[in-house]
Formats: C-alpha cells, sequence, structure tokens
C-alpha cells in the first residue's frame, strides 16, 4: 500500500464519488444487462453517463483509483467493470485509525 497514491487518488471530490457509489452500485446504478453490479461491477460506460464527463475523464479517473488499488477491473468482451478493493479500503482505514 502506497499511501501517497492513495492520498492523491481520494484528493478529487469526482473520484471519491464514484467510491461511494461503488459501495452500493445497485441503489446508484440500478441493474445492469450484461453482468451484476455487485459482483462483477460497474460498467465504465454508467459512470460516463452518471458523471456527465468524457469517457476519457471517466477513464482516467477510475485507472488512477485501480493504480491506487482501491478498485479491481474485469474484463468481459469489449466491456470493462469496476468495483471497490473492500480488503485495501479495510487496510487504508487501519492506517488511518492506526498509523496515522
Amino acid at each position: 500500500m502506497n499511501p501517497i497514491d492513495i492520498f492523491k487518488a481520494l484528493s478529487n471530490e469526482t473520484r471519491l464519488q464514484i467510491l461511494i457509489w461503488l459501495k452500493e452500485p445497485e441503489v446508484y446504478f440500478g441493474t445492469q444487462k450484461s453482468a451484476d453490479c455487485k459482483d462483477v461491477g460497474v460498467c465504465v460506460s454508467l459512470f460516463h453517463q452518471r458523471l456527465q464527463l468524457t469517457q476519457s475523464t471517466v477513464s482516467e479517473y477510475l485507472a488512477i483509483l485501480q493504480r491506487a488499488g482501491l478498485v479491481t477491473a474485469t474484463r468481459i468482451g469489449k466491456w470493462t467493470y469496476y468495483k471497490r478493493n473492500e480488503e485495501m479500503l479495510q487496510k487504508v482505514a487501519r492506517y488511518l485509525g492506526h498509523d496515522l
């Protein structure tokens, strides 16, 4: 765990919002035709629609979260799905509560 990468990823309001949405994806995104939001993750296109940002900006935000280890990506066909990395988020919480 690199705390600097994590704090950089969390320093953007939109990226933080993405993590909040991914905590309860069915509430914020409903159901997807191609994959279960909770098990597989949320398709990039749904983030794009909800955020009203360009696809490249959304993809970059998700890549930053992934590099920090806060989300994982699953590729199914031509689509990429993202979900929270709960194990890493627990490590971050322990770090903040204990080491910081």
